[in-house]
């Protein structure tokens, strides 16, 4: 079998290759651009040769990923943190990211990460582009809450109800003023009637996987924290216990201990955002709507903080959905006070 380490960068990869069968070893540059690295693949692909690529995950990837695939050539998506701590030499650079990557390969240590299939990554394309286009359209509503503010009225969400629009179209204001506020308008519309219906998609395929039904029916948590969770978890037999999956989330405090002295920072944020996002507004719905809820949160908040309160809250939230999952139980009654069992999209969740 042909290893093959690769140190990917968007226009070009370094590699170092070594054959098992002959000892052959060698290191190459191979570019992107003019189709190089594709015909290298190719090459090895008629020849019929058994190759095994080892790469750290990394963005920008795909097209080379799905060419692979296509290929049948096995790739190994290695974790770059652990990567990184394997790394002895003080030394950094491509050459020798590839000739890492080849070494643990060939010494059965590499520190291979699960990846998601193309359906999973394709509907976290849909998450991601309604997220964004949920941010772009709270910041068309700032420019006009601050329209509106000029002018003397601050209705906050009043003023995008009937009322508050006819109202906000009556001001009287200079040219470009009176411009702006129209295509920012036209642009609040637009953006309405798109996330409406990526909304719909969501909740469409929501409804066809019954993993994501089954922690619906969770207080707070909707369509779309469901759908993120199950795409981004990806399974619950990847993790042992709980606890992991507040540290897969970045929802767990850095630390820097040392002589008996305990020092936590700010939370790791190594996860994947979007989800640690969801689970906080999910935890927040949460609390508007279970009583039980709204005590623990009270609690942590007049204990520590209210921004630290709402992180922990959406950590238990992210540990009580691995369990729910991974045991195949809806929402229960017994797991606290409050009667939400059976209710998915109960109208409280994110």
């Amino acid at each position: 079998m042909l290893l093959i380490g690769v140190d990917y960068h968007p226009s070009f990869q370094t590699i170092a290759f070594f054959e098992e069968e002959t000892g052959e070893y060698g290191e190459q540059e191979l570019n992107h651009g003019d189709g190089e690295a594709e015909r290298f693949y190719r090459d090895l692909q008629q020849r019929e040769i058994r190759v095994r690529v080892g790469m750290e995950a990394t963005g920008y990837s795909r097209w080379f990923e799905r060419l692979l695939a296509e290929l049948g050539i096995e790739i190994w998506m290695g974790d770059p943190a652990e990567v990184k701590a394997k790394r002895v030499k003080k030394q950094k650079f491509d050459r020798e990211d590839a000739r890492l990557l080849l070494r643990l390969m060939r010494e059965n240590n590499f520190p291979q990460i699960w990846v998601p299939g193309p359906e999973n990554r394709d509907l976290r394309q849909l998450l991601w582009h309604r997220h964004r286009l949920v941010q772009m359209r709270t910041r068309i509503m700032n420019q006009l809450q601050a329209l509106a503010m000029n002018e003397g009225y601050r209705w906050k969400k009043r003023l995008f109800s009937e009322q508050g629009r006819a109202q906000l179209e009556k001001f009287s204001l200079a040219p470009w003023a009176n411009r702006r506020r129209q295509e920012l308008l036209e642009l609040l519309d637009r953006m309405n009637l798109t996330i409406e219906e990526l909304t719909a998609a969501v909740e469409g395929e929501a409804r066809k996987r019954p993993e994501v039904l089954q922690l619906m029916t969770h207080p707070g948590v909707g369509p779309l924290t469901a759908l993120a969770y199950v795409l981004i978890i990806g399974t619950p037999d990847r993790f042992q216990r709980g606890k992991q999956i507040g540290t897969y989330v970045g929802m767990i405090p850095s630390e820097g201990s040392s002589a008996g002295k305990q020092r936590l920072g700010h939370i790791s944020k190594q996860g994947n955002s979007l989800l640690r996002f969801l689970l906080v507004e999910a935890a927040q719905a949460a609390v508007r709507s279970n009583p039980e809820w709204r005590r623990r949160y009270m609690q942590l908040a007049m204990r520590r903080h209210r921004s630290i309160a709402k992180v922990a809250m959406g950590r238990r939230l992210a540990v009580r959905l691995y369990w729910m999952w991974r045991n195949g139980c809806a929402y229960s009654s017994s797991f606290e006070f409050g009667s939400y069992v059976g209710q998915p999209g109960t109208g409280h969740g994110v």
